[in-house]
C-alpha cells in the first residue's frame, strides 16, 4: 500500500467561493460531468448525496432524472446559491458526515481534490452508503495544473513561503486512491486517470482567483496583482494560444467503487 501524507496543504479550507464569480467561471466544471454521471446511472427514486455540490447546478440535473438528491458542501456562499434553486442542501465537513446507511449512491464531481483528509471522506461515505450502494466521482488527480502549480509555488517561494504548505490540493494517483477506497471497506470496480486539457474564457490570473484562491491568503490585497501578473508572464509561452485564450492543463480521477 502506498504511503501517503494527508496532513500537507492545509490551507484547502481557506478556499472561498463567490457564488456570481463560480457560476461565470466555473460553469464548465458541471457541463464536463457527463460521463461521470453516466457512471453513477442514477435511477428513479433512489436516494443520492451529491458531496461538494457546489451551487446545485449539477446536482439539479441529477435530480431531474427521478432520483432523490440530497447537496453537501463546505461553502456557506454555494450552499446559499443551490437552496435557491430549491434543493435540499446540507452545509458541512464531509470528513464528519454522520449519516449512517441513508443512500443508494454517493456521488461527487470536482470535489474530492479539495478534501485533504481524503481517509477520513472514505469513511464516511462508507457508512452513509447503504449495503450495495455505489460511491461514483470524478476529481483532479495526480499532475493537475502542473504548469500553474510550478509557477504558482516559484513565485511564492521568491517571496519566502514554503510552497507546498499552502498548496491546497489533494491530488492522488490512480494507485494512492484506490488504496484509500479499499482502506475504507469499498470495492473500487473502475478508476481511470486521464488528461482533459480546458480552454478558457477569460484571463488566467481569474482562474487562480476563482480556483486557487488560498494560494493569495498569504499575500495582502496591494502584493496580488503584481503576484498574479507575475504568474501570468511566466505562463504565457506554455498555455497562452495564438488566439488570446488560455489553457489548463488538467487530468482527472474518475471512478466507481461499491459497498459489499
Amino acid at each position: 500500500m502506498t504511503q501517503q501524507n494527508f496532513g500537507r496543504g492545509g490551507t484547502s479550507k481557506l478556499q472561498r467561493w463567490d457564488s456570481n464569480l463560480y457560476d461565470t467561471h466555473a460553469r464548465f466544471v458541471g457541463d464536463l460531468a457527463q460521463e461521470a454521471v453516466g457512471l453513477l446511472g442514477p435511477k428513479l427514486d433512489e436516494r443520492i448525496l451529491d458531496l461538494g455540490c457546489g451551487n446545485g447546478y449539477l446536482t439539479q440535473k441529477i435530480a431531474s432524472t427521478g432520483a432523490l438528491v440530497i447537496g453537501f458542501d463546505f461553502s456557506e456562499e454555494l450552499v446559499t446559491a443551490a437552496r435557491h434553486l430549491g434543493l435540499n442542501v446540507f452545509l458541512g465537513n464531509a470528513e464528519e458526515m454522520e449519516f449512517e446507511s441513508c443512500f443508494d449512491a454517493v456521488f461527487s464531481n470536482a470535489a474530492l481534490h479539495w478534501m485533504r483528509r481524503a481517509d477520513l471522506v472514505a469513511e464516511r461515505v462508507f457508512m452513509a452508503l447503504k449495503s450495495g450502494g455505489r460511491f461514483v466521482g470524478e476529481f483532479a488527480g495526480a499532475g493537475n495544473a502542473r504548469l500553474i502549480r510550478e509557477a504558482v509555488h516559484s513565485a511564492l517561494e521568491r517571496r519566502g513561503f514554503i510552497a507546498e504548505e499552502i498548496d491546497p490540493w489533494y491530488l492522488p494517483t490512480m494507485e494512492q486512491y484506490r488504496d484509500v477506497l479499499v482502506a475504507a471497506g469499498l470495492n473500487v470496480v473502475h478508476i481511470t486517470l486521464f488528461d482533459r486539457p480546458i480552454v478558457l474564457d477569460y484571463p488566467i490570473a481569474d482562474w487562480i482567483r476563482t480556483f486557487g484562491s488560498p494560494y493569495l491568503t498569504v499575500l495582502s490585497e496591494d502584493e496580488r496583482p503584481t503576484f498574479l501578473d507575475e504568474i501570468s508572464k511566466a505562463l504565457a509561452p506554455h498555455l497562452l494560444g495564438r488566439d488570446g485564450r488560455w489553457t489548463v492543463d488538467y487530468t482527472r480521477l474518475r471512478f466507481r467503487a461499491e459497498k459489499p
